[in-house]
């Protein structure tokens, strides 16, 4: 799951959706380094990424991306679930996206002293160019693995793989349908826990 999905699901409170962000920028033991709302919620982002990983749907998105960028599959497969829920949001939000990822931009803003150095960086483009609600968009999607191709050493092999996510749209797009309302039982059975 990327930004967008974890967002999501994170529902809630501020520092809900905070967590839910901070996740892939928190890396270690959580115990006594954030409040017990603000570690919940990274503890819950881990899980979903453990769901997520080891979901079979998921894992035959991975194999639709084509060999020469199986390496990355992960990475794409995860922006591409994002791209489907912008665009298919009405399907599973009555909050219009626009006004959640306005939410969420000033979450970030109000508690930018908690982010993490990397995320804070991060934050000020997201917003600026309102990159949640821009993944409706495939061009946007392609736009976004470009740049983080770009910050890989190693990662020309994403430069490009916008065209994985054209190559079989459909597929994925059955996929995301089939996965995604498993993830959010997922989330909500761990919220109630």
């Amino acid at each position: 799951m990327n930004f967008l999905a974890h967002a999501y699901l994170a529902r809630g409170s501020d520092r809900a959706i905070l967590g839910s962000l901070m996740g892939d920028f928190v890396k270690g033991p959580l115990e006594g380094r954030y409040d017990a709302e603000l570690t919940c919620a990274l503890a819950l982002h881990r899980r979903i990424d453990s769901y997520t990983d080891a979901h079979d749907v998921v894992r035959c998105s991975r194999r639709r991306v084509s060999p020469a960028r199986r390496r990355f599959a992960g990475i794409l497969v995860d922006m591409f679930y994002d791209h489907f829920l912008a665009r298919l949001w009405e399907e599973y939000c009555d909050v219009p996206l626009e006004e959640f990822t306005a939410y969420v931009y000033a979450v970030l803003r109000e508690h930018r002293a908690l982010l993490p150095a990397r995320l804070q960086q991060i934050a000020t483009h997201m917003a600026d160019g309102d990159w949640l609600a821009s993944y409706r968009r495939v061009e946007a999607v392609a736009v976004a693995l470009d740049r983080m191709g770009r910050r890989l050493t190693r990662g020309n092999a994403i430069l490009r793989s916008g065209d994985e996510l054209l190559a079989q749209y459909q597929a994925f797009e059955a996929d995301f349908r089939l996965f995604f309302p498993d993830v959010v039982r997922f989330a909500r059975g761990s919220h109630a826990e």
